[in-house]
């Protein structure tokens, strides 16, 4: 029920951003040259809508190098994520690879039929099987909520903000200082730092157990203090954990809460596991 009525509340938040970019450009062109300009930047947002909505989830794999990850390549891998995907009860998602050896995942899409999830070579690396499960399980439940679905436009819509702050030139920093905040806000009035702990709850339904994914984050986490990092900070709200140092403009686009967090709530669910552990 409860991830019936997250997964209409993010079909809602779509169609708002959406109606949002259509109306906001009928305004500009009905400001710049009254209605029949209106009119034509109108059937320009719808276009950028469509497309976003459509091709969104290619162009943030493509601008990631992620590809997809081939059957033969990872069998285990695909075996596990087919398990999962039917716990869920949500269509296999494609499964992509990112040739870095940061550990991140994240998952794209337009909801639970039409979804994928990209994992770094790094965190397949690092992790043990189990806790691979437990990152699936968190991606298939981001697509199982229609988080993708707000996840994927409001990503990419930001990106194009703060990468036109480059075509100022000289006033590339001017322009960044006021873009920048600008797509901060549409990030965070669109994503709420509860989605991802709603999404390590139903991750550890999925799994029938939280430790996993609670062992994964503090594995993810100890990793990133010894394995560089660089990208876009607009990228922070598609990542299992946020990999970027809260600082600067980083900051304003950070949507994850604090890794302890998670797991103390994770842990919080088997309250006994600490005896079991001392017992073995």
């Amino acid at each position: 029920m409860r991830g019936t009525l997250l997964a209409a509340r993010n079909i809602a938040k779509a169609v708002v951003l959406y109606g949002a970019l259509a109306g906001g450009l009928f305004a500009l062109g009905w400001w710049i040259g009254g209605v029949r300009l209106g009119s034509v930047f109108l059937v320009v947002g719808l276009l950028m809508a469509a497309t976003i909505y459509w091709y969104g989830p290619r162009v943030i794999l493509a601008s990631l190098g992620a590809r997809e990850l081939q059957l033969a390549e990872a069998p285990a891998l695909h075996s596990a994520l087919e398990r999962l995907a039917l716990v869920a009860r949500v269509e296999r998602p494609k499964l992509y690879v990112i040739p870095d050896g940061h550990p991140r995942a994240l998952s794209v899409g337009r909801g639970a039929g039409a979804s994928g999830i990209a994992v770094t070579q790094g965190l397949v690396t690092l992790l043990s099987p189990a806790e691979l499960e437990g990152v699936l399980a968190h991606e298939l439940a981001h697509a199982r909520h229609r988080d993708v679905l707000v996840q994927t436009p409001v990503v990419l819509l930001a990106g194009w903000l703060v990468e036109a702050s480059r075509i100022g030139g000289f006033l590339e920093r001017a322009l960044l200082f006021v873009l920048g905040p600008v797509a901060a806000s549409i990030v965070q009035v669109f994503l709420s730092a509860k989605r991802e702990l709603a999404a390590d709850l139903r991750a550890s339904e999925i799994c029938g157990s939280p430790h996993p994914l609670a062992d994964a984050l503090v594995r993810i986490e100890q990793a990133e203090e010894l394995v560089r990092f660089e990208g876009s900070p607009v990228t922070e709200p598609l990542y299992i954990v946020n990999p970027f140092e809260p600082v600067g403009l980083a900051a304003m686009f950070s949507t994850h809460p604090p890794v302890g967090e998670r797991v103390a709530r994770l842990r919080a669910l088997d309250p006994e596991w600490r005896d079991r552990l001392r017992a073995a």
